[in-house]
């Protein structure tokens, strides 16, 4: 069985990522410790943010363990975290607004479905509130988030195709280990970033992978 999972030691799909066994193999999506740069991001790219929002999905195990990630980040980087759980967009567009009612604040959208089917209801309304916000995929930067970071979709499912075709060829899909993400995007709006009075760090700017003006 191949298949590409979010997060295969959470949901228990694999005994171990190097062996995994039980005829299964895959790719994951993301990898927690991507979420922490998240954190780091906001506040290098906003550096008056003092408490953020995290946008996930509260009862999953991807949705839990992201948000440890953040929280053992926090402290690090002088911001204070509070969650925000994704059910539907009126009650997501609610608790963003009463979010924004204090100053200095910012999201970041983790990985999840939800976060996914609305993030152009969540971009429309960091633009609106003046939130700096973080995501993980480029589509979520080309339709007017600030900054994202995440790994690159289409890598994966390209080296995806290469492992159907070795499974095919004959060999099994337990001896062939599940495959974290190799490469990683860094994606910055300027035009958003301007909207907010956001000068990007030079450092910064030459960190991106790619700039949308």
């Amino acid at each position: 069985m191949f298949v590409i999972v979010p997060d295969p030691v959470g949901s228990g799909f694999v005994e171990t990522l190097s062996q995994p066994g039980a005829n299964a193999t895959g790719f994951m999506m993301f990898e927690y410790n991507l979420c922490g740069k998240w954190l780091e991001l906001l506040k290098e790219i906003a550096p008056n943010v003092t408490h953020a929002a995290i946008l996930r999905n509260a009862g999953t195990a991807p949705g839990i363990g992201q948000f440890a990630v953040i929280q053992a980040m926090a402290p690090l980087v002088g911001i204070e975290v509070s969650s925000i759980d994704l059910r539907g967009p009126a009650q997501i567009e609610r608790a963003i607004a009463t979010f924004a009612q204090k100053s200095n604040g910012g999201l970041i959208l983790t990985a999840s479905p939800t976060g996914a089917a609305n993030f152009n209801l969540i971009v429309t309304a960091a633009a609106r509130y003046k939130l700096p916000a973080v995501y993980i995929q480029k589509p979520n930067v080309a339709a007017g988030g600030l900054i994202s970071y995440g790994p690159n979709f289409d890598n994966q499912y390209r080296s995806a195709a290469a492992y159907v075709d070795r499974i095919l060829r004959g060999e099994k899909p337990a001896d062939l280990p599940v495959q974290a993400p190799s490469k990683y995007e860094l994606i910055i709006n300027l035009k958003t970033a301007k909207a907010l009075g956001l000068t990007v760090p030079t450092s910064l700017l030459a960190r991106a992978d790619e700039i949308i003006e």
